[in-house]
């Protein structure tokens, strides 16, 4: 198989990426009597749907070589990222860009600073006809850049694209705006080093990949190729591999028909697919299949294979007509309310496992949408058992943390011109959460307790336009009754304030005093706080970077103020998230249940011995929702003309299919990644009130009823 590239086709769990390693170790093995230069000159590059496939496989061919050989693993859109970082001076001389050190931009900075640079045009443009807010449309422009770029698109030619897959009846006359508002946020980014995901994937597919002495550094840095999940890559993706296939490079692949987990956000499998006329399909070959179907799903064993009966459930739920057949393993939970289903579902779960049937660690809670109602439910019933339940990626607002808030209203204290961010509620917060105490594992421990909190927030705090601020304790008429520990926990805070205002240092420098003075390092804080502060100072110190880039040195002295006040207005709008880099290294392996919503479950590649599906009935489970981006199928390679100027009209038919297709797609992953039991659990009430007639409800009429959470 030397000089070859190979393919490797499989469902969920079915052992792909064990046969990639294997074939990888055979080849290496095949391999090891030629010359070893090129081992020491050149690294392996190993691709992955997302960064927790990343680090994995890249884990295992490491263990697997002993560490012997050069391993660079990245997603398809980091490796673009840091090729274009790494060949930026190449691309200054090629599109005469002005010589700045180049700086990626966050999302949360893009919309702001798109904004403000759109003002004027979108006061003029009529953004209702394609958004719901100015907001929406300012986010779905910059979507369309990025889409584009991933499918390998021009810029120019969105216009049209739009015009003839949407019709001409919807936003006709705002799509010509669509392309000159994108590109001039792409230039103004160009002028002052700023990069985007969209504009580093532009950069790369357009100028980059091309360039015949890039394409020659490419072949000279990389002697093999192994790409895990290509149905989850976009476009750029099968032009990588195909320079590389070109090049003679060893290559390795493999595809899931029921992944397709990022199809509708930036995949385009179809287009993928096409690598394979240019492989060798390793499922034909006997001595390979060893690895393939290594894993099964004994839930759905019986009479026929784990596969076959699977595609049974998706037949019947795609054929109403048919009765479902399912194994016994699959049981139903059915209320008439919401809140009673959400009740029932953790009360099941907490006893199984404390009948010692189930550990925690085997449990996983599946919903199509996890709203903030379901996971508080299903979180608070788990904590009043001490049973610890663990939220998938839960992508919680930064300003939710306590700490993060307290943080902010320091700001507002210290810096001029923010008394209108500040308010006695969120002093009364800021007392309460800087005043732990000390040594504590509980950071639920404070010297300070909402109610005194309240009192002197009342009766201390002197609101202020100009500059805010806090009194003596003794403003309060009785502080007597405040107490010892509570006074001095008010004035070690009084104190902070007063010296942080005297020497007037710069934002980072004030976080950075307050995390070690409030919160000694974080030496006390439990996981999930102490990544809401690694995410506080990382955002700060992009955003002030940012600031500095955007502004002239005297532009930037006089606004200051405004710089903060945007600052802290940004992370109280909960548009960011504490997920800092690098997360998964250092969040402790516990075993708790897992709670999350399809996208994010599916996405980590996970499987457990007991699966609990909410609201089966809701028809989100045949929606796209949140992982659907505007006019993403229109940017599907194959729905867009040879010439890439004119796109197929997208219809409701076509809407109709797709929601099928993923639908299939959902079950038969998910029913692959659950081993030996099935909840599935709905109400005839959806959280509206509506009645929920979705399409998998017929599954839930047709499983055996769950056992009484009494018996």
């Amino acid at each position: 198989m030397l000089g070859k590239a190979i393919w490797i086709e499989g469902g969920t769990r079915s052992g792909k990426t064990d046969a990639l390693v294997g074939q990888f170790w055979q080849w290496l093995n095949d391999r090891a009597v030629l010359s070893e230069h090129s081992r020491q000159n050149a690294k392996i590059l190993v691709l992955a749907g997302n960064d927790d496939s990343k680090r994995d496989l890249g884990d295992r061919l490491s263990a697997k070589t002993h560490g012997k050989y050069p391993i660079l693993a990245k997603t398809t859109i980091g490796f673009i990222q840091e090729e274009v970082l790494l060949f930026y001076p190449l691309l200054i001389q090629k599109l005469n860009l002005p010589a700045h050190f180049p700086l990626r931009l966050r999302p949360e900075t893009e919309q702001e600073l798109a904004t403000k640079l759109w003002k004027s045009a979108l006061s003029r443009v009529n953004w209702r006809e394609i958004a719901p807010s100015e907001y929406r449309f300012v986010r779905r422009i910059l979507d369309l850049l990025q889409l584009a770029a991933y499918g390998c698109t021009p810029l120019e030619s969105l216009p049209e694209i739009l015009l003839q897959g949407f019709g001409s009846g919807e936003g006709s006359e705002v799509y010509s705006c669509v392309e000159s508002l994108a590109a001039e946020w792409r230039d103004w980014c160009l002028d002052r080093g700023l990069l985007t995901y969209g504009i580093m994937t532009e950069l790369y597919w357009r100028h980059l990949l091309p360039d015949p002495e890039y394409q020659r550094r490419l072949r000279d840095r990389y002697w093999t190729l192994l790409a895990d999940d290509l149905d989850d890559y976009p476009a750029i993706g099968r032009q990588i591999c195909d320079v590389l296939i070109d090049a003679d490079v060893w290559c390795a692949f493999t595809y899931n028909h029921d992944g397709m987990v990022r199809l509708g956000l930036s995949a385009d499998p179809e287009y993928l697919l096409g690598l394979k006329a240019r492989c060798i399909d390793l499922n034909t070959d006997p001595r390979a299949l060893v690895y393939l179907d290594s894993i099964a799903t004994p839930l759905f064993k019986g009479k026929s294979s784990t596969t076959t009966s699977v595609d049974q459930i998706v037949r019947a739920m795609l054929n109403p007509g048919l009765p479902p057949v399912l194994p016994e393993g699959v049981r139903s939970i059915e209320t008439r309310t919401r809140g009673e289903m959400l009740k029932q579902t953790a009360l099941k779960a907490i006893k199984l496992i404390t009948t010692g049937k189930v550990a925690p660690g085997d449990i996983a809670i599946i919903a199509p949408g996890l709203d903030a109602i379901a996971r508080s439910t299903i979180t608070n019933i788990f904590a009043q058992h001490q049973i610890p339940i663990a939220s998938l990626n839960a992508q919680l607002p930064l300003n939710s943390d306590p700490g993060v808030r307290a943080l902010l209203s320091l700001m507002a204290l210290t810096y001029p011109n923010l008394g209108q961010l500040t308010s006695r509620d969120e002093i009364a917060d800021l007392l309460v959460t800087l005043s732990p105490i000390y040594p504590c594992q509980n950071p639920m421990l404070t010297s300070i307790d909402p109610v005194r909190a309240g009192l002197l927030a009342d009766y201390c705090y002197a609101p202020a336009l100009s500059q805010p601020h806090l009194l003596p304790y003794q403003n309060f008429p009785r502080w007597d009754r405040l107490g010892a520990t509570v006074t001095q926990a008010y004035d070690r805070i009084l104190a902070w304030l007063e010296r942080i205002r005297e020497q007037q240092p710069s934002p980072l420098d004030l976080l950075t005093d307050a995390i070690s003075y409030f919160f000694q390092q974080g030496s006390y804080l439990p996981f999930d706080r102490l990544s809401a502060l690694r995410e506080l100072m990382e955002t700060a110190q992009h955003y002030w970077l940012v600031a500095e880039r955007t502004h002239s040195p005297a532009e930037y002295l006089d606004s200051a103020d405004q710089i903060t006040a945007q600052f802290i207005l940004l992370l109280r709008q909960g548009t960011i998230s504490a997920n800092p880099y690098p997360i998964a290294q250092l969040q402790p392996q516990q075993q708790a249940v897992t709670l999350s919503n399809i996208f994010q479950y599916r996405a980590s590649k996970r499987s457990h011995a007991y699966h609990f599906w909410l609201d089966v009935g809701s028809p989100l489970w045949a929606e796209g929702g949140a992982a659907t981006l505007y006019g993403a199928n229109l940017l599907l390679q194959a729905h867009i003309s040879a010439d890439q100027t004119i796109a197929k009209p997208w219809t409701e038919a076509d809407t109709q299919a797709t929601d099928e297709q993923r639908l299939a797609r959902i079950l038969r992953d998910l029913l692959h990644r659950v081993s030996d039991r099935l909840y599935l659990c709905n109400s005839d009430l959806a959280i509206n009130g509506q009645e929920q007639m979705g399409a998998l409800l017929m599954l839930v009429h047709g499983a055996n009823s769950s056992e009484s959470i009494e018996s």
